[in-house]
């Protein structure tokens, strides 16, 4: 992806659809819809899920809280898409095991029942079926479980990605198929003729240049930010969105040595609890925080810390100090109003589609599971909006971008797919930094393919080392900032500014 390329083809070309927003949604649609064959244009204000899109807890998963809650319908499509994304993104997605350890006699049989319906639920999209654990099977799969009063567990299968990188592929797939998108480009105003929207006032956030977007209509996906649009477009739009927090603690590998994950069905604030090996790490989450304000860069609150590390001391046989947490990071989740109730926990999981009085598109709620469903039921009224020829969707079985079967041989190297093999021509397999498995020729390949273009799309995104180890990823960061200066044509004062900004945002995600 050359942004240069695209930023060229935004302000010249004509588009039947103009998506705002490159988070999960907006990039999901935006693959739908060129897969469609229509022409398609996309902005996001920062980089490429900047916000909650890159700050999940790495599940890909049908949602065994919403089956509690008899939340069937939304179980079952998250299943099948679960289904989808890992025959479609062999490369990001896999099938990891979860135990539920059971520490009264009535959970086994209680538990093993769900996850029956769970895995009937998925049918043959299914990744494995659960079954009961003697006490000594949980212990010889989750050493580190806690063992007093331990009776046993149940086992079930679900699936872990990298989301971040997901988002990349997906949009590296838009522009295999066409659509032309750009990163640090804000959708300042909305362009109307005769009341109706036909396109974007667009700021390249580079360059200081303003440009026209003309589209045929103008698609909504700002995730928790999609009321601020609607409001420029009626000022009398009522707010649709409530902001959830969510927050992950990063830990060493040797709390959590196998390579099972753990679920917790119920914790105190009524969420499930994850414990999940990723990336050589070990993520524990999540929290569900009611928030007044938005931001693209929330911080955990310290009442969210203490939960989780309380609750990690509660089921971990080794309790976490603050010394052993890697990263602490928060997520902001867009949750659906409903009935204006307070507590997050119940509201709604699933999307949402509102058509302003103008032609404004909006989508919001859901989560990364369905991500490509979204995208086809938001371009399925699209076209309806737009006035466009009403074409199939073609997603369901469409290879994302790095698609393959195929094993790596360099670890660092399998979350690119069939990309690694470029990436290796490069040459550069030193390590930028040596407490981080983050290679030269990696960065290089960010700048060059994946439009990196800070310090932080780089170590935050393109790689996970902000996420994996907050205080490393502030030592590589000068090293980054040479190597992306040399490809991006910048100089010495560029690459001091870049290494102060990106290790001011880090150190919000020490702990502490």
């Amino acid at each position: 992806m050359n942004r240069s390329d695209h930023l060229a083809a935004l302000e010249s070309e004509d588009f039947d659809l103009c998506i705002v927003g490159g988070g999960a949604t907006g990039l999901g649609a935006a693959v739908d819809a060129a897969a469609r064959g229509h022409r398609v244009a996309l902005v996001e204000q920062s980089d490429f899920a900047k916000g909650t899109s890159s700050r999940s807890t790495k599940l890909v998963h049908g949602g065994v809280r919403y089956l509690k809650q008899g939340n069937v319908s939304l179980v079952l499509e998250a299943l099948r898409e679960r289904g989808r994304l890992a025959r479609n993104a062999p490369h990001l997605v896999k099938d990891l095991p979860f135990v539920i350890p059971t520490y009264h006699w009535w959970e086994g049989p209680f538990y093993g029942i769900g996850m029956k319906v769970y895995d009937a639920l998925a049918g043959k999209l299914g990744f494995g079926p659960s079954h009961h654990l003697s006490r000594e099977e949980t212990l010889a799969r989750i050493p580190t479980i806690e063992t007093e009063g331990l009776t046993g567990g149940v086992v079930y299968h679900d699936g872990q990605f990298d989301d971040a990188r997901l988002a990349i592929h997906l949009a590296m797939t838009a522009d295999d198929l066409g659509a032309k998108l750009a990163n640090y480009v804000r959708c300042v105003s909305l362009v109307k003729e005769g009341g109706r929207i036909c396109g974007i006032e667009a700021l390249d956030l580079e360059s200081g240049r303003s440009f026209k977007i003309r589209a045929r209509a103008v698609i909504n996906a700002t995730g928790v930010f999609v009321d601020e649009l609607r409001r420029a477009d009626d000022p009398s739009s009522p707010e649709i969105v409530a902001v959830s927090q969510g927050v992950h603690l990063v830990l060493p590998k040797d709390f959590l040595p196998g390579d099972s994950a753990i679920m917790i069905p119920k914790t105190a604030d009524g969420r499930v609890l994850f414990a999940v090996p990723w990336h050589d790490r070990v993520v524990l989450g999540t929290t569900d925080t009611p928030l007044a304000e938005k931001s693209l860069e929330p911080r955990a609150l310290q009442e969210e810390v203490d939960f989780l590390m309380t609750h990690a001391a509660r089921y971990l046989s080794r309790d976490p100090k603050p010394e052993d947490v890697l990263s602490v990071f928060a997520g902001l989740r867009p949750l659906v109003k409903a009935g204006g109730g307070g507590n997050t926990a119940s509201l709604s999981r699933d999307h949402t589609i509102l058509i302003g009085d103008s032609g404004l598109i909006t989508i919001t709620g859901g989560k990364w599971t369905t991500y490509r469903k979204m995208g086809e039921d938001v371009i399925d009224r699209a076209e309806e909006v737009a006035g466009l020829e009403k074409v199939p969707c073609r997603t369901m079985e469409l290879p994302v971008h790095g698609a393959t079967t195929e094993e790596v041989s360099e670890v660092c190297l399998r979350p690119y797919g069939s990309d690694a093999a470029a990436i290796r021509t490069m040459g550069d397999a030193g390590r930028v930094y040596p407490a981080l498995d983050l290679r030269v020729g990696e960065v290089r390949w960010h700048a060059r393919a994946e439009m990196a273009r800070t310090v932080e799309d780089v170590l935050a995104r393109r790689s996970r080392a902000l996420l994996l180890d907050a205080r490393a990823s502030i030592e590589a960061s000068p090293a980054v900032a040479a190597i992306l200066a040399e490809e991006l044509g910048n100089d010495a004062a560029w690459q001091v500014s870049q290494s102060a900004r990106f290790s001011e945002l880090a150190k919000g995600y020490l702990f502490g």
